[in-house]
């Protein structure tokens, strides 16, 4: 049993690992069919086996774990890093995890896992419970990008509204990796409103401004009831507080 607990210890494992871990390829194929036969792991996706508890019988890892072993750089990202953090307004059975490789969407535990455009390490954070994931800046950049990886607008409102405070530099340097002056009119749209609550300074607005296209644009497909905020050359809802009241389904990113 002294390799069930050194795999147990690792949560979640690949072939790869677990031969590199008994010096042997072959003896590792050998291992995971005996053990899927004893039911000590379970297959999670191609090359990827859960370590499952003897006690309870569930998986050992947790859906953020296994979102983080998909690949070698995989990370959870957008919604289900804001759940990771403790600042999502609902709970998904759906899990975003953002990879270079290229990786199918799959199921495992009654979970859905989905992979997402990927933008690089910066912004990564590596927690101690082996867990990948989106630094809150990224992640609110991420959203704001991607509104319906994250429930939607209000959703999106609703997981900011529990974020007690931002830093403006890391912001910045998520901004960065999209190259897109969009994206800096709904970023500098969305946290103005937000930037008592955040606590950003002056500073980070303005160089959000420094950023934006010569055109004016849309904030989503839906139009209506739009007015021009002229700072952000931006048409959109006059107030984005009072979607968080009344509720909206219908915002969609362009």
């Amino acid at each position: 049993m002294d390799l069930y607990k050194e795999l147990a210890a690792m949560r979640c494992f690949t072939r790869e690992e677990l031969a590199k871990l008994i010096g042997s390829d072959s003896a590792a194929a050998w291992q995971i069919r005996k053990f899927l036969e004893k039911g000590y792991i379970e297959r999670v996706r191609r090359d990827l086996y859960a370590v499952m508890s003897l006690e309870t019988g569930q998986p050992i890892p947790n859906r953020f774990q296994i979102a983080s072993s998909v690949t070698a750089d995989a990370c959870v990202s957008h919604h289900s890093a804001f759940e990771y953090y403790g600042y999502a307004n609902q709970v998904f059975y759906e899990v975003y995890v953002a990879t270079e490789k290229r990786v199918r969407p799959f199921s495992y535990d009654g979970i859905d896992y989905y992979p997402v455009s990927y933008r690089g390490t910066e912004g990564v954070m590596e927690m101690e419970n082996d867990v990948r994931v989106t630094s809150l800046e990224r992640t609110v950049i991420d959203g704001i990008a991607d509104f319906e990886k994250i429930g939607g607008i209000e959703e999106l409102l609703r997981c900011m509204l529990l974020i007690p405070s931002l830093s403006p530099e890391y912001l910045l340097s998520a901004l960065d990796l999209y190259h897109c002056g969009k994206l800096y009119q709904k970023t500098g749209y969305i946290l103005e409103m937000f930037q008592e609550d955040l606590g950003l300074p002056d500073s980070f607005l303005d160089e959000c401004e420094k950023h934006l296209p010569d055109s004016k644009t849309y904030f989503s497909a839906e139009k209506d009831g739009f007015v021009i905020h002229k700072r952000w050359r931006l048409f959109a809802p006059e107030n984005l507080r009072t979607l968080i009241d009344k509720g909206v389904n219908d915002y969609d990113a362009i």
